[in-house]
């Protein structure tokens, strides 16, 4: 497969959007609700480092998908939230974006403890590979369900990956405390798994319960979207992202619905891949 995306990539043109018209940021914006979370200033920053990512990136259409200004544009805006305080260094060492219209098959092998290989399809929404393209199902109505964000969600595994596996522990910004983001989200991970076992639902897609790295990404995905959700049933999680991100988004939320609540939480900072890639997002 690995080959097959090598030669996609080389078809791939860069991105030759200069300065998005207002009819365009004004379309694409519409469809991502949840930047109305952000203050006025990110705002303004992430439509800077959006034109900047598509500067530098290359996108693919598959399976007969037509690329436009709009898919790329959407892309790098939701892409570029996790990056706000990084810059686009998060993001170097890889170029390629390959879009699906929709999920997709991906062959695998897998061999048992007897030495029998054993082929079969995984039906996905998103892969991210440490070295290679970030793959993306694209759905014309937007999400494919309540929550779900399948960029946000492969984005985190690129960045989860900067210091080796994704594995739920990505590179924390100076001043940020790795022992308690360690406490923290394995407490939080133990907690869902037991909740998963029993049948009981929480906010976060059971996919989290897959391992640490799938509960960062997909409790990335709630921060972005449902963050006063995130906050209420995950505090010191969503504490620790909102550290992570830069952002109180539970905030932004409370005050894009015209409501005003405590904070709670500051933005102060103290508060896996295998070698041949991996991170997807498995179609619900």
């Amino acid at each position: 497969m690995f080959d097959t995306l090598k030669r996609w990539l080389n078809r791939a043109r860069r991105s030759e959007i200069a300065t998005p018209t207002p009819e365009l940021w004004a379309r694409v914006e519409a469809r991502l609700p949840f930047l109305d979370f952000l203050p006025e200033e990110a705002r303004l920053r992430l439509r800077a480092l959006a034109v900047a990512f598509l500067g530098e990136k290359e996108f693919y259409g598959a399976r007969g998908l037509r690329i436009n200004d709009d898919i790329m544009l959407s892309i790098a805006l939701q892409a570029c939230l996790l990056i706000l305080k990084r810059g686009l260094a998060a993001y170097r060492g890889w170029v390629g974006i390959i879009v699906y219209p929709g999920d997709f098959v991906v062959p695998r092998q897998v061999m048992d403890e007897a030495g029998i290989v054993h082929e079969y399809n995984d039906q996905l929404l998103g892969e991210a590979r440490r070295d290679g393209p970030v793959i993306v199902a694209w759905f014309d109505g937007g999400s494919p369900g309540p929550g779900v964000n399948v960029i946000v969600h492969e984005f985190a595994h690129k960045l989860d990956m900067a210091n080796g596996n994704a594995d739920g522990f990505p590179r924390l910004l100076p001043g940020m405390s790795r022992r308690q983001w360690a406490d923290v989200f394995t407490t939080a991970y133990g907690r869902l798994c037991r909740l998963d076992d029993s049948g009981i639902e929480t906010i976060l897609d059971p996919y989290a319960a897959s391992n640490p790295g799938e509960f960062f990404a997909v409790a990335s995905e709630a921060f972005f979207e449902t963050p006063l959700s995130l906050r209420a049933e995950f505090p010191a999680v969503y504490a620790q992202l909102s550290a992570y991100y830069g952002l109180d988004t539970a905030e932004g939320e409370a005050q894009a619905s015209g409501f005003r609540f405590a904070t709670g939480f500051g933005m102060g900072r103290n508060t896996s891949e295998n070698s041949n890639g991996g991170g997807d997002r498995m179609k619900p």
